[in-house]
Order: C-alpha cells, then sequence, then structure tokens
C-alpha cells in the first residue's frame, strides 16, 4: 500500500559518509576474509611443501648446503605462486561478496536511493516494502498496513503488525524487545511480509539486536558440489597410492643399494610426483573466477555450487516482464464501454473527453510514488493529457487500501476527496476480477471479454478499472462489499528486448527448451512469445486455469510441449518446477516476488532479479540478475559450459603429466639405473604444473560447438570411465618417449647429460600435454593459433627457466645436469614432438569414439 508523500529528506551523502567512517560497516561478526598471512600458513601445512622441505631439510643434515638452500628456495618460490593464485581467487570472492550483499533503498540528500545494506549508517531513513529484509534496527516513522516476520529474534512464525511511532516521542523512548503488535520498531534482519512504510535506523551491525545475540547472517555456507566430491575421492585414491609406492621405493633402493638417504630423497620424489595436490586448488579457483566472470555479464553468484549446474540446465522457465521484455511499460490503448482509442503521445491534441475518467481512476488506483513500471506509465500518461485537468487530485488523501491477493488479482484503494464528505474508491486490475468485483450481467461480460481479447491479440497487457464511492469511516472486510461501477480497460505495450529472439534462437541450437512464464490473458502471452522467437501453437499455450484442474502427473505431460504458461499465479511455479525436475529436466527459472521464493529454490538453479527483485527471491536464489535481461542468462549458460569444459580439460592434464613424472621417478629405480627425478626437479615442474592448470586453463576461450551441443548429463562424472582412460594413456605415451630416451642416454652419453636430455624431452612433452588438451575436438596445431595469453606466458616462463637451468653452471650443477650439445637438444625436441604426435592419435580416437 502507498505512502502519502514525506517531507522527510534523509541523511546528506557527506554525513552518512562521516557516519559510516566513525561508526563502521552496518556488517555483523563473522565470514571474513582470508588474508595472505592466513593463505601462505594454509599452504605451507599442504603435504606438497612439507616434502619440499624435509627434502631440504635432509640435505642440510647430511651436508649438502647448496642442495638445501635450493629446495629452500623452490619452496618460497612455490609459495609466491601459490599467494598470487590463492590471493586473485580471493579478490574475486571479495568483490562477490560487496556485489551480493543485502541492498536496502534509503533516502540520502532527498532522493530515494538503493545501496549496499553495509553501508546503511544509523540516523539513515529507510524504505521498507513487501519483500524486503530490514537492514538495521529502526522506528517507523510512517506505514501502511505494515507487518513484519520477526522470528529470527522470536522464535515465532506469525508476522507482527507494525504501528507507526506517536507524535512526540522520541526513538529512545521505544520499547527495543521483538515481537508483539502495534509496536513501532523493526529489527535487523527480519522480513517486511506486508505493506511498506519508512523508518529511522537506530542500531547498525554489532550494536542492532540480532548483533548483540551473537547472529551471523553475513556467514556463506558452502555445501561440497557433486564435483568437489569426486575430486576428493580422487584425491584420497592417489595419496593412499603415492603412500603406498613411496614407502615401498624407500625399502627397495634402501636394500638394493644401501644409501638409506638417497633411498629417502627418492622416496619423497616419488611422493611429490604421485601426490595430487592440484586438484584441490583447481577445484576451488576454476568456479570462484568462473563466478566473477558471471559478474561481468551481470550475473551474480550467490550459491558457487551452482555454476557447475547451470551449463547442464535443460529447461529456461523465464518471467516475460523484465526478463524477455524491457519492461518500459507505455499505455497504447484506452476502452470504454462504447468507445476505443490507440494513445499516440506524438500527438498535440488533447485526450477525448470520453477518457478522462478512465484515466483519473486508473491513477486512483496506482501509488502515489510507483515503483511498479505498469503504475509508472499510468502516472506518465496523465501528466501528459491531463496535466491541467480537474481529474488529477495531488491534494487528496489516502485513507485505506487492499492489496492484491491469489483469490482476487485486483487493488483497491479509498481517498478522502477535498470537497466532499464521501470517500472516493478506485479498483485496478485483471479484467476478470473486475468484472467480478462489478458483479456485471452475462451480455455485458461477453462485451467486456471480446474486448479484452481483440487488445491481448494485439500483444498488449490489459487491466481493468471500475470506481465506487464509501460513505463512513468504516472500512469493509473486502473490496466485494463496495459497489463497483466498470469504468473501461486500458491496454500496455511492453516491447521485446531486441537481443531476445536472437537468445532464444542460441538456447534452441543448444537443446534447451524456453518455458514462458507470465501472468498475462493467454492470447497476450501468444503474441509476446511469437516476437521472441517462441514456436507457439495453441496448444503449447498452458493456462494457470488449467493447471489448477491437472493432477501432478497429467501437469508433467503437458509441459513437455508447453512454451508458454499463462495467467500463473506465483504458487504454481513450485508446481511447474516440480513436474518438470519429476521428468529428469534440469530446471532454471527466474523470479522476483515474496511467492516466488519456493519456486526458485526448488529449481535446480534459481535466478532472481536484481532490479525488481525481492530480498526474499534474492536470498531463496542461487543467481542474481543485475540487469533482469534473459539473453544475460544464456550467457550465464555458456560461460557455465565453458568453466565445465577448462575444468574436465585441466584434470585431464593433470592426470596425464604426472603418469610420466611418477613413472620417471620410480622406472629408473626399479630397472637400476641412476636416479633421473629428485625433489629440485619435481618443484621445478610443479613451477610449470601450477599456473597451466589452474590459470592456463581457466583463461581458456570457450569452444566453437559450445551452445551447439545438448546438456551434460549430471550424473556423469567430471573424470572417470573413458576420460581418465584416454588421460593416463597420454601419459603413458610421454613416460615411453622420456624412458626410452633415458636409457639411450645413459648408454650412449655421460650421465649428467644423458639427465638432462630426458629432462628436456620432459618439459617439452610436458607443454605438448598442455596444447593436446586446450581443444576437444580441434589440431594441436588449432591450438597453438588460439588465444590465451596466460597459456603462452607460462609456455615462455617454461622455456626460459629450462634454459637457465641447462646452461647456466651454478644452476644446472644443482640439478646435476650437463649442458647437452645442440644436436642432443634439437634430438628431445624431435622426441617431445613424436610423443605429441601420440597424444594428438589418442585425442583423435577419442573424439571419433
Amino acid at each position: 500500500m502507498p505512502l502519502a508523500p514525506s517531507p522527510i529528506n534523509g541523511l546528506s551523502s557527506a554525513d552518512a559518509a562521516q557516519r559510516l567512517a566513525d561508526n563502521g560497516a552496518n556488517a555483523l561478526p563473522g565470514g571474513q576474509r582470508r588474508t595472505l598471512l592466513s593463505i601462505a600458513w594454509e599452504t605451507a601445512r599442504e603435504p606438497m611443501f612439507l616434502l619440499l622441505l624435509a627434502a631440504a631439510t635432509l640435505y642440510l643434515l647430511f651436508g649438502d648446503l647448496i642442495e638445501g638452500i635450493s629446495l629452500f628456495a623452490a619452496v618460497v618460490i612455490m609459495l609466491a605462486l601459490t599467494l598470487y593464485q590463492e590471493g586473485k581467487t580471493e579478490r574475486a570472492i571479495e568483490a562477490l561478496r560487496d556485489l551480493t550483499s543485502p541492498q536496502a533503498r534509503v533516502v540520502r540528500d532527498g532522493q530515494s536511493t538503493r545501496i549496499a545494506g553495509r553501508d546503511v549508517v544509523e540516523g539513515d531513513i529507510i524504505l521498507l516494502a513487501e519483500g524486503d529484509r530490514v537492514p538495521a534496527d529502526a522506528t517507523v516513522i510512517e506505514c501502511t498496513d505494515l507487518q513484519a516476520d520477526e522470528s529470527l529474534l522470536t522464535g515465532e512464525p506469525v508476522s507482527v503488525r507494525k504501528a507507526a511511532i506517536e507524535a512526540g516521542k522520541t526513538d529512545a523512548t521505544v520499547a527495543t524487545q521483538a515481537g508483539g503488535e502495534d509496536k513501532p520498531f523493526v529489527y535487523s534482519g527480519t522480513l517486511i511480509v506486508q505493506g511498506q512504510g519508512s523508518a529511522r535506523v537506530t542500531a547498525t551491525g554489532s550494536r542492532s539486536a540480532v548483533g548483540r545475540i551473537g547472529s551471523s547472517l553475513g556467514t556463506l555456507v558452502v555445501e561440497r558440489s557433486p564435483l568437489q566430491k569426486q575430486t576428493a575421492a580422487l584425491v584420497r585414491n592417489l595419496a593412499i597410492l603415492a603412500l603406498v609406492l613411496s614407502l615401498a621405493l624407500v625399502a627397495i633402493y634402501g636394500l638394493m643399494r644401501g644409501d638409506w638417504l638417497q633411498a629417502l630423497l627418492a622416496g619423497i620424489a616419488l611422493a611429490m610426483a604421485l601426490l595430487p595436490e592440484e586438484y584441490p586448488v583447481v577445484m576451488t579457483i576454476f568456479p570462484a573466477l568462473g563466478a566473477w566472470r558471471l559478474s561481468k555479464e551481470k550475473v551474480l553468484t550467490r550459491r558457487i555450487n551452482a555454476i557447475e549446474t547451470l551449463g547442464a540446465t535443460s529447461v529456461l522457465c523465464a518471467d516475460k516482464t523484465g526478463t524477455l521484455t524491457e519492461n518500459r511499460m507505455t499505455v497504447a490503448q484506452l476502452q470504454t464501454a462504447d468507445e476505443g482509442l490507440v494513445v499516440d503521445y506524438g500527438s498535440t491534441g488533447e485526450l477525448p473527453e470520453a477518457f478522462h475518467t478512465l484515466v483519473e481512476f486508473t491513477i486512483l488506483a496506482s501509488a502515489i510514488d510507483p515503483f511498479d513500471p505498469m503504475e509508472k506509465a499510468f502516472h506518465r500518461l496523465g501528466e501528459h493529457f491531463l496535466s491541467n485537468t480537474e481529474h488529477l487530485h495531488k491534494n487528496w488523501t489516502l485513507a485505506h487500501g487492499y492489496g492484491l491477493t491469489p483469490e482476487l488479482r485486483a487493488m483497491t484503494q479509498v481517498w478522502k476527496a477535498v470537497a466532499s464528505e464521501d470517500y472516493v474508491v478506485a479498483a485496478k486490475g485483471a479484467p476478470e476480477a473486475i468484472i467480478d468485483l462489478c458483479h456485471l450481467d452475462a451480455a455485458t461480460q461477453t462485451r467486456i471479454n471480446a474486448q479484452v481479447d481483440a487488445m491481448a491479440k494485439d500483444g498488449l497487457r490489459v487491466l481493468g478499472v471500475a470506481r465506487a464511492t464509501h460513505s463512513g469511516n468504516h472500512w469493509p472486510e473486502g473490496e466485494h462489499d463496495f459497489d463497483f461501477e466498470f469504468v473501461g480497460l486500458i491496454g500496455l505495450a511492453d516491447p521485446i528486448r531486441p537481443e531476445i529472439p536472437a537468445a532464444i534462437a542460441e538456447c534452441r541450437a543448444a537443446g534447451i527448451r524456453v518455458i514462458m512464464i507470465t501472468g498475462d490473458y493467454p492470447a497476450t502471452a501468444h503474441a509476446i512469445a511469437s516476437q521472441a522467437g517462441l514456436l507457439v501453437t495453441d496448444d503449447s499455450v498452458l493456462s494457470g486455469d488449467q493447471i489448477a484442474g491437472l493432477s501432478d502427473a497429467e501437469l508433467q505431460s503437458r509441459l513437455k510441449t508447453a512454451t508458454v504458461c499463462a495467467r500463473i499465479a506465483p504458487e504454481q511455479k513450485l508446481r511447474i518446477v516440480q513436474a518438470l525436475k519429476v521428468d529428469g529436466e534440469i530446471v532454471a527459472m527466474t523470479g522476483d516476488g515474496v511467492n516466488d521464493a519456493p519456486a526458485l529454490k526448488a529449481a535446480h538453479v534459481g535466478v532472481a532479479m536484481g532490479g525488481r527483485g525481492t530480498d526474499v527471491a534474492r536470498e531463496a536464489a542461487s543467481l542474481v540478475l543485475l540487469d533482469d535481461n534473459f539473453a544475460s542468462i544464456v550467457r550465464a549458460v555458456r560461460l557455465g559450459r565453458r568453466i565445465f569444459d577448462n575444468l574436465q580439460k585441466s584434470m585431464s592434464y593433470l592426470l596425464a603429466v604426472h603418469v610420466p613424472i611418477a613413472g620417471m621417478a620410480l622406472l629408473p629405480v626399479l630397472l637400476g639405473w641412476p636416479g633421473m627425478l629428485f625433489p629440485l626437479h619435481i618443484a621445478f615442474l610443479e613451477l610449470v604444473i601450477d599456473p597451466a592448470c589452474s590459470l592456463a586453463f581457466e583463461n581458456e576461450p570457450a569452444e566453437a560447438d559450445i551452445m551447439h551441443r545438448p546438456p551434460r548429463n549430471t550424473t556423469a562424472q567430471l573424470f572417470g570411465g573413458a576420460t581418465l582412460a584416454f588421460a593416463f594413456l597420454q601419459g603413458l605415451g610421454a613416460l615411453a618417449v622420456v624412458v626410452a630416451a633415458y636409457g639411450w642416454g645413459l648408454g650412449n652419453l655421460p650421465e649428467q647429460e644423458a639427465r638432462a636430455f630426458a629432462f628436456c624431452i620432459l618439459v617439452v612433452a610436458n607443454l605438448a600435454l598442455i596444447l593436446s588438451n586446450r581443444s576437444r575436438s580441434g589440431s594441436v596445431l588449432a591450438s597453438i593459433l588460439r588465444p590465451n595469453r596466460t597459456l603462452w606466458m607460462v609456455s615462455a616462463g617454461t622455456l626460459v627457466l629450462l634454459g637457465l637451468v641447462l646452461y647456466v653452471p651454478a644452476l644446472a650443477a644443482l640439478f646435476r645436469f650437463a649442458p647437452p650439445p645442440l644436436s642432443i637438444l634439437l634430438a628431445a625436441v624431435v622426441l617431445a614432438a613424436i610423443s605429441a604426435v601420440w597424444f594428438e592419435s589418442v585425442r583423435r580416437f577419442r573424439v571419433s569414439r
């Protein structure tokens, strides 16, 4: 229910900024960000770092000072790299925390504005409406039918009625305990469930009621997703394998050669080669940076786990108004009992007298300072055509009102006229609801319904308008007790967003079915869906009345072919979601109202409107659209598929690259050869693998066919079966080449030169593995041509480092290398290229399968 205009100007921006600086943010304890020091401490306890430290300590204990210091230096370098990667992830998460923090509508400098809830300060005037989460403790100044759910503080599920503070009382004299009817106080974290009002903030943050009892609403609890569970199982199994093989290697080496120091070092090297410490890093970085990328597409991620589901979406249920359309309502047509008019705003002529009453009562049935686009359109129409007439009543007082309900889709407002003892009553709403209020005869109903159909077929949203008068101060229980007279119909046009037809065509190509959901008349919904590019037939339009008469099984069957759901009540959305889920669909659902929250929560991916949505809808949803645009959802689906693709590529690369590394840490010992890989070599390889698997693959562009394949099966494992087998085959190919080269080198070259020769092949084969896993279907040559600045930086850095450890004598000595002649170096490159041919053959076979 709207409020009368208020003279309150609120705080000035400068005063609010000073109070924020003095008192701190309106935030409760908890949800603290990770500092670089805490990240460093977490990293230092990782098994990989502990193994490196153990190896360095062993070298120092046995007098090998240079080797020990070198390994400690490697620890520092790896720690710095980890801090960079984790810091980037944490900055992305922190940016999301700021963007997704609760919002508040306040009056600043005399203007209503929406700010982050954490920026609310004591003394702010906050504006509250149905569906809002109260941002701070406050005293109610003005309100109409204001009710709040205070169960957060009281435990009582019944909402309580609020009243404005009495004249002459100050904020300090008001009781501050939650609960109880008609108290002039609202509390941080509670929910407005009816009406609207304004309130002055008295306490923020830890000083609020919820802050004093230690509640923390800002803490994000992230549950493990199916992908994270799969990864945890893989990491556990590989860690067990690493421990068993490392202990076995230590025992075999020590017993065979009697050198237990080298046995320990060989065991540590094998454990480092096998430990899958990059997997958890990848599972942290990809979703976090993916959520950050989604925010650039005007989509905020409230639940990180939704990203893995997003790319698997098979049905998108989209609101019409503001999502498919521009939410820029314009009155296009007026219809009285006898006459119709197409509204022309470009005309300099006056509005015909026959339509003045219709426009007048449409405005009287709307909010004084509207937020709803339709009501804004009514006010614009009145200001344009009736600004100098007696039909605009800015000096009338709003006395009472009746809100829209599921039972009666109409709202009624009662006004006290200046020059009359009687009250003037105005109602607007769905044509059938207004016809019902007016108790019209059958013939009149038939005539009006024909007019509604004609306007709806032009794609107009049609509302009916009625008027009545009332004597006395006793308000009826419901609108039906007023003696309403039908005034006419008003038709609004809301143009389809220009990008929508292309977005819907993209969904169709990607195997995603789009269902438009609207409260509009079926004929209107049919016309607008056709304009949007949906394939609509008479059988594909399902109305709310039809849904009400269907069983769950029948609804499930009808939804298989439905394209449009019209005249849908918000609570029917939940039935639609549940029916689609039972049919095996992965459902994304959009919504903005309080009643949409159950459907948003039930959907696999709930998408709330950021512009016009309520706080309740945003809290129930996984994603929030900043621009309320359907095309943004489609971009998010595309990005979700890209994230999953790149995650899979990174995982495949990780397993493949660990096979030759682990093999070369183990096989030379078993074959009686000199050891090839020592902890320092593993540390060098980790410097390449870590940024490659996380940053380089995360930056990979989307595949060309990403929106031309059906949604993936959500029950299929990220990394199992054929994917795991082919990654293992790639690694075996590289291992075979490196083992053969090292064996040849030991028979024809000095030991240190043979080690350098094999190590060169291993490093270049690693780079070839990256290129091979960049694309699902393209060739290695195509991979080389695809842009990815991070990848080329990693590759260039790797080759520079390789050159340094081969040809700088001090570094070569640390790595136990002898600089190979140019011919040997060229041979290493050729052999690495042979392994690349093997990778390509394996990948081609996989693609053909």
